[in-house]
This record gives structure tokens, sequence and C-alpha cells, in this order.
């Protein structure tokens, strides 16, 4: 593939993930958008749950799988190296927004906080939630994660397959998964809780707490003991402050 082909390729798989990343805070939030969480025609309960759950599934495998290293061996005889990621960024991207055009409206109400102050706190949590998710992915390597950086490589005629040197800034020094963390509180923190985001909210996590069990596996792997003695001294998901923090 030409370079400059290459790296249009991943401009357009990076606009996908934007798209579909403030979609999915519009749709969770009820906000902005006609299609959300808990708008559109209703269905019967056991049609409704049964197509949400399979489509947060779906979400869920294909999303897991193509971020394995077993699957990433073999996709990239097919798919090259330098578009690996930009390919997957733009598969995640679409099944969300299948997700999106197919989620089923459950509206009955588990809770709904009346007080006005409680709104307030809840819809602040909604929001520090997905800045968390966002400002997570900058520590790290915003970039690298999204593929950008992988056709810039390959643009610039660079080694696309460099790994990602380990790391622990700012908040990964209070716990492993920020990322996950502004997830939890995001999907959590509402003033009104239907049944649709309810299950949204309950497969998510779980899909969160096996997608970290995964995703340390292949981290193991790759920086071995250095991580394992990170895992040991650093929360999982939720912050537990220490006097004695580890620096890298």
């Amino acid at each position: 593939m030409g370079r400059i082909i290459v790296f249009i390729y991943g401009i357009i798989a990076y606009c996908f993930f934007l798209a579909a990343f403030f979609y999915v805070i519009a749709f969770v939030g009820n906000v902005l958008v006609s299609k959300t969480i808990d708008s559109g025609p209703e269905a019967t309960f056991f049609h409704a749950l049964i197509t949400n759950i399979a489509l947060l599934c779906l979400f869920g495998v294909q999303h897991s799988v193509m971020a394995r290293q077993w699957f990433k061996k073999r996709w990239t005889r097919i798919v090259p190296l330098q578009i690996e990621r930009s390919t997957s960024v733009i598969f995640a991207s679409l099944v969300l927004a299948l997700l999106f055009h197919q989620w089923e409206p459950m509206p009955g109400v588990i809770w709904k906080v009346g007080n006005p102050f409680g709104v307030y706190i809840l819809s602040g949590l909604y929001w520090i939630g997905w800045f968390t998710v966002f400002l997570s992915t900058f520590m790290i390597d915003h970039f690298h994660l999204f593929g950008l950086r992988q056709v810039y490589q390959y643009l610039c005629r660079k080694d696309a397959n460099i790994e990602i040197e380990f790391k622990t800034p700012m908040l990964y020094k209070f716990v492993r998964h920020p990322l996950y963390l502004g997830y939890f509180i995001a999907f959590w923190s509402t003033p009104k809780m239907t049944v649709g985001h309810l299950v949204f909210s309950i497969v998510i996590t779980c899909y969160i707490f096996i997608a970290i069990q995964l995703e340390e596996q292949d981290l193991i792997r790759t920086y071995g003991i250095q991580y394992e003695i990170y895992k040991k001294q650093v929360p999982m998901i939720f912050p537990i402050f220490k006097k004695n923090r580890m620096n890298w």
C-alpha cells in the first residue's frame, strides 16, 4: 500500500473513533442526539433484553479478540502491520454504530433523583468519568492506541512495531486501569437509571473485569516482572491511596 494512502486510512479510522466516542457520550447521557439509550419505540421486554445483551456481547467479543496477541499475529498475515490498529478501530466503531442503531430502549425507571443538588452531582460525575477516559489515553500514548502513530511512522519510513515503554504517569500511579475507572464512573453516574441503562451498565461492567484479566495477561507477557511488581503494588481499578507509591 502507498504510504500516503496508509496515512489517509489511519486518519479516516481515527475520525471513526472520534465519531463513535462522542456519540456514545451523547447516547448514554441522553443528550444532543435523537437516538439514545432511552429513546425510540419500545419493544417487548424480553425482545429488548435479548437484543441489547447480544449487541453488547458482540462489541465485547470483537473488542477483546482483536486486541489479543494471538489474533494480531494471524491478522497481520492479511492486514499490513502498519494499519492493524487502525483497522481494529474501524471495526470497533462499526460495531458501536450497530449497537446505537439497533439498541432497544427499556424505559422502566429503577431510580430517579429528584433533589437538584443530587442531579448536579451525578451529572458532574458523568462528565468527569468521560474526561477520565479521554485523559487516560493521553497518559500512555493516545495516538498509538488509535493507530495514528503507526501510520505516521510508516509515512516517515520508521519502524511501526516499536513497543511502548512501560510507564505509570499520573493516574496510573494510583490505579492500573484509570480508563476503565472512567467508564465505570460514566456508566453508573446518572440521576435517572432506566432498565435499559441498568442492563447496559451491568453488562459493560462485567465486560470490563473480563477485559482487564485478558489485558493483564498480555501485559505480563510483554513487560514480565516489571508489570507483576506494579500489579502487586497498585490496585486494579478503584484507587487506594498509600504513603509509599512506586515510581518508574
